[in-house]
């Protein structure tokens, strides 16, 4: 039986945390009004060159280290423990913030823009969870009879993922959904077909990678380096020769490319635990949901004043990592009711954490 990962929980806090850098470079560009965000009056257009290079995998890889997250979930559940368990982990927390998280982001949104304070009900950032709850509930059937014939069909798979060449037929998946669906926008993956159904491919491959044993993440290790060069190349054609949009299958060979340089990156460097981990690996959760509401409410403080463009992206980073983060560690890990609402256990042992204030 595999030993816990902490490779893979470092690569979920290290993706939420882009995911959160990301969302705050939006509204600096001249259409983050039109997707929710509150608008910047001075753009920061040059800082889209490096954000773009997260774009095609920041989502793709939090669906994947969640497919690897329900294999191991498995490891000591059966079906009904494990529904239940992403019951109260992942679809409270997207019914409730649906319900009050949201809401308050437009309230934000609507007082910025000194419109009709009307309350709205919709998933926002968090159509996320509403899709990984969704392919818990579709492949609960498969997944558990996988973990039926663990011991054929992991050898038949481990062959598979055991050589390079092998790791980029598994592009096919992602390549195909592409041309099929093809999107008008490969990067738009919030409540789209698009974005469901890569999200499903992710997710499953995440199980199907760990599934595999060792074989897996002995080939991503040894090859991390190639993938990495390759991934920055595919970066480049699409920066240099595309203007950031390159031909769907070209970006759907970049998604999974830069995904195995990380997973082999991470597999090499960061597997250990320390306190660090033990708080950011509760926190990001929370922090996850909450932070929109922070990146509307630094917006509102910060977009009037005299400042230089850059330096009010520098202090919406700040108040929206400070914010989310204060409001996780004063209120949400501390009070027993709200715990279950933002996906933590409520376990003594779960809030035993060593990093105090």
């Amino acid at each position: 039986m595999q030993t816990r990962r902490y490779d893979i929980d470092w690569l979920r806090v290290i993706a939420i945390g882009f995911l959160l850098i990301y969302h705050v470079a939006i509204p600096f560009q001249p259409w983050g009004v039109f997707i929710g965000f509150i608008q910047s009056p001075e753009s920061i257009e040059s800082l889209w060159v490096p954000m773009s290079l997260l774009s095609v995998w920041r989502i793709p890889l939090l669906f994947f280290v969640s497919g690897m997250g329900v294999y191991f979930s498995m490891r000591k559940r059966n079906w009904k423990k494990l529904l239940t368990e992403r019951t109260q982990r992942i679809l409270l927390p997207f019914i409730i913030g649906t319900i009050l998280i949201v809401p308050l982001q437009v309230f934000l949104w609507q007082v910025y823009y000194h419109q009709d304070l009307k309350p709205q009900f919709h998933p926002a950032h968090l159509w996320f969870l509403g899709n990984i709850f969704s392919y818990v509930i579709l492949l609960v059937p498969l997944l558990f009879y996988m973990k039926k014939k663990q011991d054929t069909l992991r050898i038949k798979l481990a062959k598979l993922v055991d050589h390079p060449v092998k790791l980029l037929l598994w592009t096919i998946p992602f390549i195909g959904q592409s041309l099929l669906i093809d999107p008008e926008h490969y990067t738009m993956y919030a409540l789209t077909f698009h974005g469901y159904v890569l999200g499903f491919i992710a997710f499953f491959l995440g199980y199907l990678f760990v599934y595999t044993g060792d074989v897996f993440w002995h080939t991503v290790n040894k090859w991390k380096w190639s993938f990495l060069f390759l991934g920055f190349v595919l970066y480049f054609v699409r920066l240099l020769y595309f203007d950031m949009e390159s031909p769907v299958f070209l970006m759907s060979i970049e998604t999974l490319i830069w995904i195995y340089a990380l997973l082999g990156l991470g597999f090499k460097y960061l597997n250990f635990s320390n306190s660090y981990l033990s708080y950011l690996s509760e926190a990001a959760y929370p922090v996850y949901i909450l932070h929109w509401i922070f990146i509307h409410l630094g917006s509102l403080l910060l977009f009037p004043m005299e400042l230089a463009p850059m330096l009010k992206f520098i202090g919406l980073v700040i108040f929206t990592f400070g914010g989310s983060l204060i409001t996780y560690h004063v209120l949400i890990r501390r009070v027993f009711l709200l715990r279950p609402l933002f996906g933590l256990k409520n376990s003594s042992k779960g809030r035993r954490i060593s990093l105090t204030v």
